[in-house]
């Protein structure tokens, strides 16, 4: 048989591993420059002590060391160590759980939780291993005597753990420390930098106490500001709003139902069989009784549309945990100590492929808001998604194109030359990155108008503080204005009349404070503007270092 060109072509054809695609397109993964290649790998390992510490009923108490390595052929070479006091790994599953792309405990469950698809720490090792050669040490403990250590690394061929001097080890305690050493990373100070990423993780989590130890050795504490765990999201059933013929497709094809109208109330959200009835006649050519597995493109088009027409329930709250607005007052009064704020939540929304998410928001004024150079001030914008701060591609981020898409001279604020603080989190079993980075939401269209709102609603809690400050100050400076001529004019009118000046002086000065109220009395009548404010010094926990 003669050999054909497509023949010759396909020779070269191949399967490839998830470990190999990382490897050859590593910023995919967020290792993209030197500085912010550092700041995704202390993200990833936090965030996965932050779930785990959560998940067990644990307040989280995590330490991220970084320490510069000394190497003739690197100085961009650091040693990174993370530990918690969670819940620890097994032996059986910590290859698994921080040497294998797209194995986790995460991607499959309809959950809210920090990480999503099961590439972060095992993204985090293959980086290790790729820029320095060496395997992670990691040492964990899940109780009573069952501590390990061992060193890890990947075969980025068959995406499989190698695990070598697994031994068990005397220490008592609980939890997990992962070390690794990597080359092609520098650690920075600023906006972009480990401190400032934790200090946001802090920021968004007041229950965890998070430490860090930089390169020169000093030690910075964000101490917990809450004793209180989170509540625990509730496993999530998807909403019908939101979802696709294909969505509704699939989840048919891995139902036990025997009916369609089973199915529907079985898999989905607010579905009662009384809304189904509804759905019956929205479009009686629906056929209920049929087997969801043979569902047709058709039926399920059909289905899709006769959701739109119905009027449904807004998605239970319950399976998604944000913040919360006291928590949210409680860690920026801690980190920004604004002289005013405002707090808002919005009730659970839906997006495409029947996702529920909720938007909270907070505007602050004053104190540390803002960001401050020689120039003066300037807005800042604090994103997050499920309490996790996003620091890179801001540009492209959904919570920035619906800041910056407001009016904000409307509120009396101006975000390019005062100091204010803006933060929005984005809470949702599923939230959409704009890449597998997860350091910016897409742009769908529910999510950008609710961050809007949010934050409008915001924004109108700040506006009649800064109306308050500016007309404070509108009638202090003419208050100054008129006081610099009295004593002249009190001198001018003695003159003239022959009666003593400083008589004089004192009538003018009563009229004028009448008609123009003095610090202290203006101070106080601005107060009804301070609704919202933590005013009490004494509410105010202090970050040690």
């Amino acid at each position: 048989m003669a050999v054909t060109e497509a023949d010759k072509i396909f020779k070269e054809f191949r399967e490839h591993s998830a470990a190999e695609f990382f490897k050859k397109n590593r910023q995919m993964l967020g290792y993209s420059g030197a500085g912010r290649s550092l700041v995704t790998i202390v993200h990833e390992y936090v965030t996965n002590s932050l779930d785990a510490c959560e998940e067990a009923g644990i307040l989280p108490d995590i330490k991220v060391v970084v320490r510069k390595v000394e190497n003739q052929h690197s100085n961009n070479r650091y040693a990174v160590i993370v530990s918690d006091n969670g819940p620890g790994i097994p032996k059986g599953y910590v290859g698994k759980a921080l040497a294998t792309i797209f194995a986790g405990t995460k991607f499959h469950r309809h959950i809210q939780q920090r990480g999503q698809q099961g590439i972060g720490a095992a993204g985090c090792l293959l980086f290790s291993q790729i820029t320095t050669g060496k395997p992670i040490f990691v040492k964990s403990s899940t109780g009573r005597g069952h501590a390990y250590s061992c060193f890890i690394s990947l075969n980025t061929a068959n995406n499989k753990p190698i695990i070598e001097n697994m031994v068990d080890i005397d220490e008592e305690f609980i939890g997990l420390s992962v070390e690794g050493e990597f080359s092609e990373i520098r650690y920075e100070s600023g906006d972009h930098g480990v401190l400032e990423y934790l200090r946001r993780t802090a920021l968004s989590n007041p229950h965890a106490k998070i430490s860090l130890v930089d390169p020169s050795g000093q030690e910075l504490v964000f101490m917990r500001a809450v004793e209180k765990m989170p509540e625990r999201p509730k496993v999530a059933k998807p909403h019908p709003l939101g979802l696709s013929a294909n969505d509704l497709l699939e989840f048919s094809h891995l139902s036990n139902s025997r009916k369609i109208s089973s199915f529907l109330t079985d898999t989905f959200a607010r579905t009662t069989p009384n809304k189904v009835g509804e759905l019956k006649d929205a479009d009686p050519s629906i056929d209920l009784d049929k087997d969801p597995k043979k569902m047709g493109w058709d039926d399920a088009e059909k289905i899709i549309n006769a959701f739109r027409k119905v009027k449904w329930v807004a998605p239970d709250a319950s399976s998604i945990v944000p913040i919360g607005e006291d928590q949210i007052k409680v860690a920026l009064s801690n980190i920004l100590n604004p002289d005013h704020m405002s707090v808002t939540q919005r009730t659970p929304k839906v997006f495409r492929g029947g996702v529920p998410f909720i938007v909270e928001a907070a505007v602050t004024y004053g104190g540390n808001s803002g960001k401050k150079d020689d120039d003066g001030y300037s807005g800042n914008i604090l994103r997050f998604a499920n309490r996790v701060p996003l620091l890179f591609d801001s540009g492209v981020c959904a919570i920035t194109q619906a800041v910056k898409g407001i009016d904000w001279r409307r509120y009396s604020i101006d975000i390019e030359s005062q100091p204010v603080s803006i933060l929005v989190n984005v809470s949702s079993v599923y939230i959409p990155y704009s890449g597998v980075g997860k350091e910016a939401i897409s742009q769908e269209a529910e999510i950008v108008e609710e961050i809007k709102l949010a934050v409008m609603e915001a924004a109108r809690g700040v506006q009649r503080y800064v109306r308050g400050q500016d007309q404070m100050n509108f009638n202090f400076n003419r208050y100054k204005a008129i006081s610099r001529y009295i004593k002249q004019l009190s001198k001018d009118l003695g003159d003239l009349t022959g009666e003593d000046s400083s008589s004089i002086e004192t009538k003018l000065n009563k009229v004028i404070s009448k008609h123009f109220p003095k610090p202290k009395e203006q101070a106080s009548q601005v107060n009804p503007y301070l609704d919202g404010a933590v005013s009490d010094a004494s509410d105010k926990t202090p970050v040690d270092g």
